[in-house]
């Protein structure tokens, strides 16, 4: 490898890592009052869900845990990122907070906004999420379908898998999204 590779490789993963740091401040701001507008977004959220695919109530009351992610702004041309805040709910009250990260490299181009959330089906899940640094999203989770009359399939509501993935209410085009590589990190908001 020569020195003008190592300089562009290096240049690039700078310029990837500044753009995903300034998306870090776009529609999410964590500030003083930090954790009552996250809590606030995630109340609107989850009323949303519920309201609009009944059966996400069902399956949060089978649930451990629900991450409510109620704002992902993701943006790309070649290289991309994504950021949002949202909290931890066990039995809907919030018992952490997290940051939703990603950096990315690939076909991709525009910019979308979205809201998601992660169904913790076993304590297990939880625990594992709760207790890692930097966790994500992997093959244990399934990404759950909604129909076209606006309910979760009968398989998604008995699947074996520990961690159940939706993405909802997305705003804007962007090729090439995906949740896959998306770090989650606890904060003090």
């Amino acid at each position: 490898m020569d020195s003008k590779t190592t300089l562009s490789r290096r240049g690039f993963l700078a310029a990837a890592a500044a753009g995903t740091a300034a998306m870090a401040g776009c529609s999410n701001p964590v500030g003083s009052n930090g954790a009552l507008r996250i809590d606030q977004r995630v109340d609107a959220t989850r009323n949303f869900l519920f309201t609009t695919y009944p059966g996400t109530a069902e399956l949060e009351q089978k649930s451990s845990g629900v991450l409510f992610m109620p704002l992902i702004t993701k943006a790309g041309f070649g290289v991309g990122g994504s950021y949002g805040t949202g909290a931890l709910r066990i039995e809907n009250t919030t018992v952490d907070y997290y940051e939703a990260l990603q950096a990315n490299v690939g076909f991709q181009a525009g910019a979308q906004q979205y809201a998601h959330a992660l169904f913790f089906m076993t304590p297990e899940a939880l625990q594992s999420f709760r207790t890692s640094h930097g966790w994500s999203v992997g093959a244990d989770a399934e990404y759950a379908w909604i129909d076209q009359g606006g309910n979760l399939s009968a398989e998604t509501l008995t699947t074996p898998e520990p961690i159940i993935a939706l993405v909802f209410a997305q705003a804007g085009v962007i090729a090439g999204a995906t949740l896959g590589g998306t770090k989650y990190r606890r904060i003090i908001p």
